[in-house]
């Protein structure tokens, strides 16, 4: 009789702890979600984790997907995934957190007014139920990123952010999503601009550690490729830049992140097939959400793919993916950088990396659906292309106008106070530098010429890349290069194109410059190496660039 009392006892708790009160918060009707079925292109595979904490059990399976999602910067996925688990358990904590994530988006641009108003009520909701201290702890650390975002700067919060997960962090030592998250939020805090790279180093070991054990995790592997995008470290993700891909297949920017470490070590077949494969997952996405124009993700693969081919000197290929980018207006969403980065940065390779001139110095400005004053970053690259053409076809008078053009987009920049945009500035800075510097050299003004082309380039060794970009639209220390070639100063052109071929390898002109500079300061040696390589470089890309017939007479003369 007694163990029978006990049996039912124990049954009636097991009842009461699992009927929660799913009666939704009035409060969340006044919250614009993001709703509806998820759109996954492909199979659906975003990777492997477990991490629903406590919310019901019929909800975890949805609960994972949203995070994976997130971890793969799919983030109106994420975030109506994780609307499907307050639905469905609007007492689940960790689903406030997970829409609070997704408005968050950590690696890419600040949120909106209206998001920061959209998360900060989210939040409100969370905070008022019950829950663990794990769970509470995992609330108080985002909700640190938009407490006082009326008065805070965007780097502040971000920085509080990142505070309040390595707490979380240290305090739960065995918790891996603690851990990769924590990662995260110090690549959203990294120095800009510096070259250090100490955020990302120190990110980047804590998630080492992790992958061996978690190899089919979308997150660790993600974020060792966003922190070791740069020329310093790029080699240690190499590995991981190979897996990503395959991790989460259906996730178009699960297959162009690998992208990133190929271009930092000019793996340039790798870089085309991950992109040409993120490209068509885009469309795919594109195609699901019925979307009026194209999904960003498409533009940020076809940058990528048009400097690969230009490396490879395949022109033919590089002037397809223009083709299908020249007629686009609308992109989703608007307000995202490498969605319009693309629409002058590719026409403006396109011209420089070929030294058309006449093209770069008649490029137009796209027509877009939105107001070209928002991005000046942007469109001081059409800007500067169009200041080089004009330069070398001896147009000063416009060569003048787009100067002024560029200093006051410098300033559009400088006056939205946002340290987000920090490379931008200094792009742009070095942007202006260089249309300065030609100006003079071709005035015949060569000594003020080659002193601003080396400040220029200065500048450019001390700033990092920006993240969207797989390189600039021609690099400083290249144009220093080109500069000292013109004046016959050989061995300084040399040393400077092989100083720019350490940072970016296998780049074309690169190879040729350095090639061109040895042969015309005697060095036999170094010129045979280096038309050799470029040789190798193109040798399956049926290139018709001039340059490739000068490297096989040299190579075949020299044997």
């Amino acid at each position: 009789m007694k163990s029978n009392i006990i049996y039912l006892a124990l049954i009636m708790i097991l009842v009461l702890l699992g009927c929660k009160n799913n009666t939704p918060n009035p409060a969340l009707a006044s919250i614009d979600f993001k709703r509806g079925e998820l759109l996954l292109c492909g199979d659906g595979q975003f990777g492997e984790l477990k991490f629903s904490l406590s919310c019901n059990y019929e909800t975890r399976a949805t609960f994972d997907m949203a995070v994976a999602l997130l971890h793969s910067f799919q983030y109106s996925e994420s975030e109506k995934a994780f609307v499907k688990v307050i639905d469905a358990d609007p007492n689940c904590p960790m689903a406030y957190w997970g829409v609070a994530m997704s408005i968050y988006h950590a690696a890419w641009f600040p949120p909106s007014k209206e998001d920061l108003i959209r998360g900060s009520s989210v939040l409100e909701i969370a905070k008022g139920l019950s829950m663990d201290n794990k769970q509470r702890d995992y609330i108080n650390a985002i909700d640190a990123f938009y407490t006082h975002w009326e008065t805070l700067d965007h780097q502040t919060r971000a920085k509080n952010f990142e505070n309040k997960m390595e707490q979380l962090y240290k305090t739960y030592p065995d918790d891996i999503e603690a851990a990769v998250f924590y990662s995260l939020a110090l690549y959203s805090t990294r120095d800009r601009v510096g070259k250090d790279y100490f955020n990302e180093r120190k990110a980047g070991g804590i998630l080492e550690a992790l992958f061996d054990s978690n190899p089919n995790h979308p997150g660790i592997a993600h974020y060792i490729i966003h922190n070791y995008d740069n020329p310093i470290l790029a080699q240690k993700g190499l590995e991981t830049a190979r897996r990503y891909a395959k991790i989460a297949p259906s996730s178009s920017h699960a297959q162009h992140m690998p992208s990133h470490i190929f271009t930092r070590l000019g793996i340039w077949e790798e870089s085309i097939e991950s992109n040409l494969l993120s490209a068509s997952s885009s469309r795919c996405y594109t195609d699901a959400a019925a979307l009026n124009g194209a999904y960003f993700e498409e533009l940020h693969a076809t940058d990528y793919l048009v400097y690969a081919y230009l490396q490879k000197g395949d022109n033919a290929n590089a002037e397809k993916q223009q083709l299908l980018m020249k007629n686009l207006r609308a992109f989703y969403p608007t307000n995202i950088t490498a969605a319009i980065y693309p629409i002058t940065a590719i026409p403006a390779r396109l011209a420089l990396e070929n030294k058309n001139w006449e093209r770069a110095a008649n490029l137009e400005l796209q027509e877009i659906d939105l107001n070209w004053e928002q991005f000046p970053w942007q469109e001081a690259i059409h800007h500067f292309a169009k200041a080089l053409g004009a330069v070398h076809m001896n147009d000063f008078e416009t060569v003048e106008q787009k100067i002024e053009v560029l200093k006051e987009l410098h300033q559009n920049l400088k006056a939205q106070n946002d340290r987000t945009k920090s490379i931008q500035i200094k792009q742009v800075e070095i942007q202006i530098k260089t249309a300065r510097a030609w100006l003079s050299f071709r005035k015949n003004d060569q000594k003020n010429g080659l002193s601003l082309m080396q400040e220029a380039a200065e500048i450019e060794r001390n700033t990092s890349k920006h993240p969207v970009t797989p390189g600039d639209v021609l690099p400083a220390i290249e144009l220093l290069g080109d500069m000292f070639l013109e004046m016959g100063r050989n061995e300084e052109a040399l040393a400077a194109y092989e100083e720019n071929l350490k940072d970016r390898p296998n780049r074309f002109n690169g190879l040729y410059g350095a090639a061109v500079a040895a042969k015309q300061a005697g060095n036999h040696e170094k010129a045979l190496y280096h038309y050799t390589e470029l040789i190798e470089l193109t040798k399956d890309s049926n290139s018709t660039r001039p340059e490739l017939g000068e490297a096989r007479l040299f190579v075949q003369q020299s044997s």
